[in-house]
C-alpha cells in the first residue's frame, strides 16, 4: 500500500480550523447531534469484545430496512470508509483492474490506487448532467475486471441513478460476472424517488452505507456492507478481523438506539434539507455567474463558476475565506479545476447558509479581471 494524504482530508475543516471558519458549506452532512438528542443515557455498559460481524440487533434492523432475510449479509465497519477499504483490500491486488465513477468520494478512488490497482475511471461530466453513461461503463469492462464502483446518490454532485438505471448497471455486472460496489452512503437522505437498496436486488452488489452523514452522528463511527453472497461476506469478516478484530460496543449501541429512530428522524431531517435545498436553488437562478446541475438527492451540489466570468480562482478561494469567512469543497478535491465547488447545505444552519451563499457571489466580483 502507498499511501497518500488526499485533498479533501488535508483541508477538510477540521484540519482547516473550525475558529476561522464563520460560513461552513464544505459538510455532506446534517449538523452533528448531541448524544443526549438521541435520548440515550451511558451508566452500565458491559465493555467486552463484541460479535465480530457487529452488534447481532443492529445488523438485524439494518438487515429489515434493507429488505434482506438474513442478518449475517450484514457487517458492521468504523463508518463508510472502513467498508470501502475493506471491499477494495479485499478484491484488489497490484495490477488489478477496477472502474471507478469519477467524481467520487475520496476513498473510493485513493484506496484501489493506493494498492497499485489499474483504475479505470468513468467520468461523469457537467456537459452530461453527471450521469452514469451505462454505455460507456460496459465498453471499460475488461475480463480481468474485479469490480466496478458507483455511488448514488452522488457525492459530490448529488445527481442519483433512478431504480431502472440501479438495474441496468446489475444486469452489466451479472452479465460480466463482476462486482457491483454501491456507495448508498446517502440513500436515506432527502430524495425524488425512493430507492431500494441495490444488495436487495442481486448478489453481485455490496451495498454501503453508514450512519455519518444522514443521521449526524459521525464521532461514533458506525458503517456497514450487505451483501447476499456468503463467501464475499467471509472474506469481509476476514478482513475486518486482521484490521480491528471487532467494533466498538459503545459506538453500535448508540448506532442501534440511532437508527431506531429512523422513521421520526427522517422525516424532520428531510424537511429541514428541503427548506434548505430551497434557498440554494434560488441563489443559483440569481446569480448570473454561477451554473449547475441541479441536484436529485442528499445535500449537495457541485455549481461552477462561468468561465466567461472571468474569474481569478485563486483569488477568489482568497476572498472568500479570509474576508467572508465561507469555506466550501473545492474542485481539486475531486479532481476536478476549481471553479467547480461543492456546497453542502444541510449543515449549515440557515443563516450561515445565506451569509455563505453570498459569500461566494461577493468573492466572484471582487476576483473578476
Amino acid at each position: 500500500m502507498k499511501y497518500t494524504r488526499m485533498p479533501i482530508e488535508k483541508e477538510s475543516p477540521e484540519q482547516f480550523g473550525y475558529e476561522k471558519i464563520k460560513n461552513n458549506l464544505t459538510e455532506t452532512s446534517v449538523r452533528d447531534r448531541n448524544i443526549k438528542d438521541l435520548g440515550i443515557v451511558l451508566d452500565d455498559i458491559l465493555l467486552p469484545y463484541g460479535d465480530h460481524l457487529g452488534d447481532p440487533r443492529l445488523r438485524k434492523l439494518i438487515a429489515e430496512q434493507s429488505n434482506i432475510a438474513d442478518p449475517d449479509c450484514v457487517i458492521i465497519t468504523g463508518g463508510a470508509a472502513s467498508a470501502l477499504f475493506l471491499v477494495a483490500s479485499s478484491l484488489l491486488e497490484p495490477g488489478s483492474h477496477m472502474i471507478v465513477a469519477r467524481p467520487n468520494y475520496g476513498t473510493n478512488i485513493a484506496t484501489p490506487e493506493a494498492i497499485g490497482a489499474d483504475v479505470g475511471y468513468l467520468d461523469q461530466k457537467f456537459e452530461e448532467g453527471f450521469r452514469v453513461d451505462i454505455k460507456r461503463l460496459e465498453s471499460m469492462i475488461r475480463p480481468d475486471t474485479k469490480y466496478i464502483s458507483l455511488t448514488n446518490p452522488h457525492n459530490p454532485t448529488g445527481t442519483m441513478m433512478g431504480l431502472e438505471e440501479v438495474k441496468r448497471v446489475i444486469t452489466v455486472a451479472e452479465k460480466h460476472n463482476v462486482w457491483l460496489l454501491m456507495d448508498e452512503t446517502y440513500r436515506d437522505m432527502f430524495k425524488d424517488e425512493v430507492l431500494p437498496v441495490a444488495a436487495s436486488l442481486s448478489p453481485k452488489v455490496i451495498s454501503i452505507s453508514s450512519l455519518s452523514k444522514t443521521y449526524g452522528i459521525p464521532g461514533i463511527r458506525i458503517g456497514w456492507a450487505v451483501c447476499q453472497d456468503k463467501e464475499m461476506m467471509d472474506m469481509l469478516l476476514a478482513a475486518k478481523e486482521q484490521v480491528c478484530i471487532g467494533g466498538s460496543v459503545v459506538d453500535e449501541y448508540i448506532g442501534f438506539a440511532a437508527l431506531s429512530q429512523k422513521k421520526e428522524w427522517i422525516a424532520k431531517n428531510d424537511a429541514l434539507i428541503a427548506r434548505h435545498f430551497a434557498i440554494v436553488k434560488d441563489w443559483v437562478e440569481h446569480e448570473e455567474f454561477v451554473e449547475w446541475v441541479e441536484p436529485r438527492a442528499a445535500c449537495t451540489c457541485f455549481p461552477r463558476i462561468k468561465e466567461s466570468a472571468g474569474v481569478d480562482i485563486e483569488k477568489f478561494y482568497k476572498v472568500m475565506n479570509d474576508k467572508y469567512g465561507t469555506y466550501i469543497g473545492p474542485g481539486h478535491w475531486f479532481g476536478f479545476e476549481d471553479r467547480y465547488m461543492r456546497i453542502g447545505y444541510a449543515w449549515p444552519l440557515e443563516d450561515e447558509l445565506k451569509a455563505g451563499l453570498a459569500g461566494i457571489s461577493a468573492a466572484i466580483r471582487e476576483a473578476r479581471g
